[in-house]
């Protein structure tokens, strides 16, 4: 009783230590992540002020993942929804400002325009009628989330409100776009230069010094040279956040060993064994692959492919084993052997003529729900085989084949008599493949496929060749649970000695390939490992320091691990980087003033017999075309052919591929025409089709974005 009044009267202390404990670990939380209590946590982006909010973008990414299946990855599901809205509030912005709208009635329009075509909208006479579509919005709001057919369709309120939402923010659209395209277009000044840009043009001759004629190794480029260059080309050299990693793969793959007892396991397969039957308390002898009388139970039961029934041509052979297949004899088995990931064991079962072209003819009976059923077909699978037994019994009773036509749905075959002629490759349903080639001319049965039941008659096979049926037993080549223990060894061991040693000697030392990659923050992808956004995360974290190293684990492959060598901030690129780009131009800056500085004459001949080169000539050159014949692409030395006049010499000109001196040698002037209307029309079209992309580009340009995505979803 004493302690427990202690313990009452030191309560008030007791309450305020761990008060103060837990300050110091949210205290200590903040210092470590600054933005712990950040807005930004729950916004994936704030474009002009207006939020997308975490939440709400999950859900949108989770919609269009469901609706597109496995084709994408998370990270390109979030770029598209990203994209989306991002488009969605710049967009919106510029309607509220012009204040564009859809009104009631105009609404009522636009969905006239969309629904007309629907019975459920329709009098008798067939003419829209918008009391029948009040009448069905009414009545969706009343089923409370409840869906009615529309069409092919069902829809809920919820969803006609979506749609109606996105036919009236394309009619703004298009209103935005419609006005701004009015406002746009070409002038009859602008369709003579277009015109003259093709029609007149000029011969010349010129004398070509190449950049090449002075070596490399006698232009000197320095740090501060290719900082000035950088500085005058900012754009050239602007830079997203990068982080530079190189990594070592550690592939979990079967080890010699392992495809070694894969292939004796294939082996032993083919012989009788005793196994224990728990039941009888007996030894059992069990079937072998050479005494089995059930080869499709015995391949489906071994094998990690199932039993193919199917006689197979020499081209559907597989690639790898073609030849010592087709020498088999009947029982014979070639293997095992490699192919596709497997190892194979596999014998020879029959080996037949068979056609390679037949022709037949058929009667169609389709179900609900087959392939290309049309709408009114009601019967089940069970009464659609019913009619089709029913009208083999006619024929074979002797009712005329021809006679039963009219039961067919396959209406195109019945305009040739049911006939259909197709060869072993052309593209038809297996199972009526396999009894068109498998069995004999006149052989007549129910055949059921995808499109239903047919009643197929052979009526002529052509072409006769060997067929094989072989019968396969493949094992998937997997590591064992030994190789994927030394393979975690060896990666464990590997980033052991790596704390103390250097990471690329290391991996010297054990014959391990070092790879480099470079990641910007929203990337996912490396070569031949796919999507790996946790090691994209892990370089961009803060408190992930240059130098470090980390273990990841890749999902069907093994591990990697990654080192990080060097973090790159937003900005101009660093002069190392720039110089692979920068250092070839500053050369040619360089060289074209060593080359006009050499030359001294005036004339294209003079010029050309200092330097050691030889004139050359050009013709019908235009302003369009910025080949120049015997130079390649030099649109600065055919612009200034432009500016010359007849007989006229240009001083050096500082071209792609050298320095240039040219003399005008005849002007083509171009008959100027009567009317540029249609060119004025064409470049109007032109100018118009660009204004979605172009003015959209242009928003987002000016747009203010704070993109958040790689801290908050990716």
């Amino acid at each position: 009783m004493a302690i427990l009044n202690k313990i009452r009267q030191r309560s008030l202390i007791l309450i305020l230590v761990i008060a103060l404990a837990l300050f110091a670990f949210v205290i200590q939380g903040v210092i470590d992540n600054p933005n712990a209590f950040s807005d930004t946590q729950g916004v994936v982006a704030t474009v002009n002020g207006t939020d997308i909010e975490r939440n709400d973008f999950q859900q949108k990414v989770k919609n269009y993942q469901d609706r597109v299946g496995g084709r994408v990855t998370s990270t390109q599901a979030m770029n598209a929804i990203y994209n989306q809205e991002l488009r969605k509030i710049i967009m919106e912005e510029e309607y509220e400002e012009l204040g564009l709208s859809v009104e009631k009635d105009e609404m009522r329009d636009l969905l006239k325009n969309s629904f007309q075509s629907y019975p459920e909208f329709q009098d008798e006479n067939g003419n829209f009628d918008v009391n029948r579509l009040n009448a069905f919005i009414a009545n969706l709001k009343d089923l409370n989330g409840e869906a009615a057919p529309l069409g092919n369709f069902l829809v809920n309120y919820e969803s006609w409100a979506n749609n109606e939402q996105t036919i009236a923010n394309n009619s703004i659209q298009q209103t935005y776009y419609n006005m701004i395209k009015a406002g746009v277009g070409a002038t009859l000044a602008e369709a003579e230069d277009e015109y003259m840009a093709d029609a007149k043009t000029v011969d010349i001759r010129y004398v070509q010094i190449p950049y090449t004629s002075i070596a490399d190794s006698l232009v000197e480029v320095s740090k501060s040279d290719i900082k000035a260059y950088m500085k005058k080309h900012e754009d050239k050299f602007k830079a997203d956040a990068s982080r530079e990693l190189v990594y070592i793969e550690f592939k979990e793959e079967a080890s010699k060993a392992d495809e070694d007892a894969l292939k004796a396991e294939l082996v032993a397969l083919k012989n009788d064994k005793e196994v224990y039957n728990e039941s009888s308390g007996n030894n059992e002898t069990e079937l072998g692959f050479n005494n089995t009388e059930n080869v499709e139970e015995f391949i489906n039961t071994n094998s990690d492919i199932k039993y193919n029934d199917n006689f197979l041509r020499t081209a559907q052979l597989p690639a790898t084993a073609k030849d010592s297949l087709m020498n088999l004899e009947v029982g014979e088995y070639y293997g095992p052997y490699k192919e596709g990931g497997y190892f194979k064991l596999s014998k020879m079962l029959a080996i037949e003529q068979m056609p390679d072209t037949v022709k037949v003819r058929h009667i169609l009976v389709p179900f609900a729900g087959a392939t290309n059923a049309a709408a009114d077909v009601d019967k089940t699978p069970a009464e659609a085989e019913a009619t089709a037994d029913s009208i083999l019994a006619k024929i074979k009773s002797g009712t005329k084949f021809m006679d039963l036509l009219e039961l067919s749905s396959d209406k195109v075959s019945n305009e040739q008599d049911g006939e259909i002629e197709f060869a072993y490759n052309a593209s038809m349903a297996p199972e009526f493949k396999a009894f068109s080639f498998e069995n004999k001319e006149g052989d007549i049965d129910v055949v059921g496929t995808s499109f239903g039941y047919h009643i197929i008659e052979i009526l002529e096979q052509k072409s006769f060749n060997k067929a094989y049926k072989i019968g396969t037993i493949a094992r998937e080549i997997e590591p064992s649970d030994q190789t994927l223990q030394d393979v975690f060894n060896k990666v464990s061991k590997f980033e052991i000695a790596a704390k103390d040693a250097d990471f690329n000697e290391l991996a010297k030392e054990r014959e391990l390939t070092v790879k480099p990659i470079t990641f910007k923050e929203l990337d996912e992808n490396m070569p031949g490992l796919g999507s790996q956004r946790q090691v994209v995360r892990w370089a961009f974290e803060d408190d992930t320091d240059v130098g470090e190293f980390k273990r990841f684990p890749i999902s069907g492959f093994g591990f990697i691990v990654a080192k990080l060598v060097e973090k790159n901030e937003e900005g101009l690129m660093s002069v190392e980087d720039a110089s692979v780009t920068a250092l070839p131009e500053i050369r040619k800056e360089k060289k074209a003033e060593m080359i006009r500085e050499k030359i001294t004459a005036s004339s294209v001949d003079e010029i050309a017999k200092n330097q050691g080169q030889s004139p050359r000539t050009a013709a019908a050159l235009t302003m369009k075309n910025t080949t120049l014949s015997g130079a390649g692409a030099e649109p600065k030395v055919i612009g200034a052919a432009f500016g010359l006049e007849q007989g006229q010499t240009s001083k050096p000109i500082d071209g792609a591929n050298g320095v240039y001196v040219i003399e005008v040698t005849k002007v083509n002037e171009a008959t100027e025409l009567d009317n540029y209307t249609s060119i004025v029309n064409r470049l109007n079209s032109t100018i118009k089709n660009s204004v979605q992309t172009r003015v959209y580009q242009a928003l987002e340009k000016a747009a203010d974005i704070e993109d958040n995505r790689a801290k908050t979803v990716y």
